[in-house]
């Protein structure tokens, strides 16, 4: 699979809820892709393990893992390496979620095993110095995201801008191919907005849209919100 994809982006992170869970992560994965052919904007999702190939195969959705680890195939009990991401037709994956942290070795590890298969990475960090650091990696994308925020429903965007816009900065510093996405709280259109006005390119989203009462009605909002404050 290649690399391509357009802007703006966002990636909805299934996490280990029920409601994203099996045939109920499938029906928000052909959502997604209503969503997308609809109003242009690139839509992720990242569901648990074992339902990547399932989303893979019955949606032109783009799949990713919720993580990678950078070993080669091999003896290595429990860890999920690249390669069955590329079997499983994912599109790439997220690394160092702080869900999941890595070391950066680990995270440049993970980096360059997806490269070497052309999926796409997509580092979160949680500060602007963090955020530097894993743009110095050449991933494809970093997603800033304060864990504080995570869950909260009080957008990053909204209650510490200056996060968004100081990572803007230094990643278009470092390494300005990578692709700067906005996390932590966020459920509304206008938290989208206020995201890219900011500067990012996208977001990643988890419960604002896998545990709203109607999953497809939240990331439409959040789509049409992107796509117009990217005109």
């Amino acid at each position: 699979m290649g690399k391509g994809y357009g802007k703006p982006v966002i990636i909805v992170n299934f996490k280990t809820y029920l409601e994203g869970l099996g045939d109920k992560a499938l029906m928000l994965a052909k959502q997604a892709e209503k969503i997308s052919e609809r109003t242009g904007v690139y839509i992720g999702v990242a569901p648990q393990p074992v339902d990547l190939r399932l989303l893979a195969s019955n949606s032109s959705t783009p799949v990713f893992s919720q993580h990678v680890d950078g070993v080669m195939p091999g003896a290595y009990t429990g860890c999920i390496v690249a390669d069955a991401l590329a079997d499983a037709g994912a599109a790439g994956s997220l690394i160092n979620h702080s869900e999941r942290r890595l070391k950066l070795s680990e995270i440049d590890e993970a980096i360059r095993r997806l490269d070497e298969l052309r999926l796409i990475s997509v580092v979160c960090s949680n500060t602007p110095t963090v955020s530097a650091a894993a743009a110095a990696l050449n991933p494809d994308m970093v997603a800033v995201e304060p864990p504080e925020l995570i869950g909260t429903g009080i957008a990053v965007s909204k209650a510490k801008p200056e996060i968004v816009s100081d990572t803007v900065e230094v990643i278009k510093r470092v390494n300005p191919r990578v692709t700067i996405l906005c996390g932590a709280g966020i459920t509304r259109g206008e938290d989208v907005e206020a995201a890219i006005k900011l500067g990012s390119e996208g977001i990643l989203v988890a419960s604002g849209v896998v545990k709203a009462g109607d999953p497809g009605k939240a990331l439409s909002e959040l789509a049409e919100h992107a796509q117009s404050a990217m005109r």
